[in-house]
């Protein structure tokens, strides 16, 4: 994506967009004890779901709902994901209308991108109907070899990513995704209601911000699906490790495309359920 102003661009001064949509809300809920004794008012913090309208000029639009920050780099972590677009380069109009929940999109030929469809995405579900899941699986393409880490710098990402979540912190109520190096550094990170959007957010900053995605892994709060495992595989991740269980699915997804996948990433210790390989001094599974 070309550095050309009229390409990105922002509310003007006097539109205060991005003050409007807030990632979080502060409500009194009714607190009480099963016990017993008296209720009381409890201020707290709650995660905001917002619907996000992603207008793609000349193709349609998306909605997807999602918690209303990093708005524009969800939307390119989207398109990406879905395969409207390869690459950042082949946007040449992304703008964030006054109305920040409203994102614009231009694409390079738009008549080659089959969508033709007003999709919905909820925050839980990035793939609800989109595709059949055994052509999914079989459509993966195995990934490079070029990744490798110590087990160290899973726990590490882990620690580092839990004390990022400032939306998990004051809520609760949010999912995390990082993208990382064989180093252990963290060079993208996504909060969001849903894990998926989560994901995308964090892709997206990494294509918006020109930082690559070969020789990376991703790091997850929540459990490893299908959907994440294709998401990761799309963006050439080589390891996606969560603090959470993998799926069935996950699993036979991640060993097609030659990514490894490693769960419960907790404490002192963690399980590799394909391609332990790239762990160092962890080896082969045994048969």
């Amino acid at each position: 994506m070309q550095s050309d102003d009229d390409m990105l661009s922002h509310p003007s001064d006097g539109e205060e967009a991005a003050d409007i949509a807030q990632p979080t809300c502060r409500v009194e809920p009714l607190r009480f004890s099963v016990k017993g004794g008296p209720p009381a008012r409890d201020r707290c913090d709650v995660v905001v779901e917002s619907v996000l309208t992603i207008m793609i000029e000349d193709i349609g639009s998306l909605t997807v709902l999602c918690t209303p920050n990093d708005t524009l780099a969800l939307a390119v972590g989207f398109l990406f994901a879905e395969g409207i677009i390869t690459g950042p380069e082949e946007i040449t109009r992304l703008t964030q209308r006054a109305d920040p929940l409203v994102v614009a999109v231009r694409v390079d030929n738009p008549e080659q991108v089959v969508a033709g469809r007003n999709l919905i995405v909820t925050s839980s579900c990035g793939m609800c109907g989109s595709r059949n899941i055994d052509k999914l699986i079989e459509g993966l393409k195995p990934g490079r070899d070029t990744f490798r880490v110590s087990p160290r710098v899973l726990r590490d990402v882990a620690r580092e990513m839990r004390k990022q979540q400032s939306l998990f912190s004051r809520t609760g109520g949010t999912h995390a995704a990082a993208v990382f190096t064989r180093d252990g550094d963290i060079i993208a990170m996504g909060e969001d209601i849903g894990r998926h959007n989560a994901l995308d957010k964090a892709v997206g900053k990494c294509l918006l911000e020109g930082r690559p995605l070969q020789e990376r892994g991703v790091m997850l709060s929540g459990r490893i699906s299908l959907e994440m495992i294709a998401k990761a595989a799309r963006a050439g991740f080589e390891m996606a490790a969560g603090v959470s269980a993998p799926s069935s699915l996950a699993i036979e997804a991640a060993q097609r495309s030659n990514i490894t996948l490693c769960g419960y990433v907790r404490a002192d210790r963690a399980t590799a359920y394909t391609h332990p390989h790239r762990i160092q001094n962890v080896g082969q599974l045994p048969d």
